[in-house]
């Protein structure tokens, strides 16, 4: 598990309401119901402020295929579901505070977002929204855990698969699963029953006349801040998987969406969750 010191809240203060409610309502969507799932799509985001805007190096495209459009139509399947609506470029809330908004290309697989660093002032703009994000997503879900015994948290992500080029062929197949499921951050001997159900029921649904490819940590072996995050507050009671998509149900350089396979991805998530959602119902999801 990761230790609680290496995941830094000296900014977030979990109390404080006005913290809580800094969020400008445009950034984000809270759907929040009383049930054990909660899905989240921190990456689905294409908004920028305008005063960024002219900072920018990368255009619209470029920054749009390294965002995770449609995660949230995925996620939206969970009874409750947080869908961040700012751009991952703006600010980043899967890495810690410090990194939150990319000035390294190195950190964004050599593409240069930015003309300059952007002023102090911009900079601690954006990074209160990271400290307002992380102190409301504590409320919400001290919230779910004040009703249900365990919760299950869906973080919802997609990614490349032809950094090639508009004519590349795909990635190699053995090394990028349909979803890649991210269990890095929990504890397995706890949580396994259900991510061997979770996993299970992804793998069942069809995706034309294949099925569901899903293997564990390929892509992300280190996990993300979010989870970390999550885990190191939360571990003994909330059980938190990244899924991570491959973006076969659209082409990442022009946006062109093949809807049904969309939709059978979406279906096969909420299959997923209906699955189990009775041992979260039951107490039954610890190992």
């Amino acid at each position: 598990m990761v230790q609680l010191e290496s995941v830094t809240d000296s900014h977030v203060d979990f109390n404080d309401p006005w913290q809580q409610s800094a969020l400008p309502a445009e950034f984000c969507d809270w759907r929040i119901a009383d049930g054990p799932v909660l899905a989240t799509a921190v990456h689905a985001g294409h908004q920028i402020r305008r005063e960024l805007l002219p900072l920018l190096a990368a255009d619209e495209d470029k920054r749009r295929r390294d965002e995770d459009p449609l995660t949230d139509l995925l996620a939206a399947v969970a009874e409750s579901c947080v869908l961040v609506r700012q751009s991952r470029f703006e600010v980043d809330l899967n890495r810690p505070r410090a990194r939150a908004l990319t000035l390294d290309p190195e950190e964004t697989w050599g593409i240069r977002f930015w003309q300059e660093r952007p002023p102090t002032a911009v900079l601690e703009r954006s990074l209160a929204l990271h400290d307002a994000f992380y102190a409301r997503m504590a409320a919400v879900l001290n919230q779910l855990l004040a009703s249900n015994d365990c919760v299950l948290v869906l973080d919802v992500h997609s990614y490349n698969h032809r950094r090639g080029g508009p004519d590349s062929e795909p990635a190699a197949a053995a090394e990028n699963p349909t979803i890649d499921l991210g269990i890095t951050e929990i504890n397995l001997q706890r949580w396994r029953p259900l991510v061997q159900q979770f996993a299970a029921a992804l793998r069942q649904q069809p995706l034309g006349s294949a099925r569901t490819d899903v293997r564990f940590n390929v892509r992300y072996p280190d996990g993300g801040y979010f989870p970390k995050w999550i885990n190191a507050h939360y571990e003994d009671r909330l059980c938190v998987l990244t899924l991570e998509y491959k973006k076969m149900f659209m082409d990442e350089w022009s946006g062109i969406v093949d809807l049904h396979l969309l939709e059978q991805l979406r279906v096969g998530l909420s299959r997923a969750v209906k699955v189990v959602r009775p041992l979260l119902l039951m107490g039954q999801c610890h190992g």
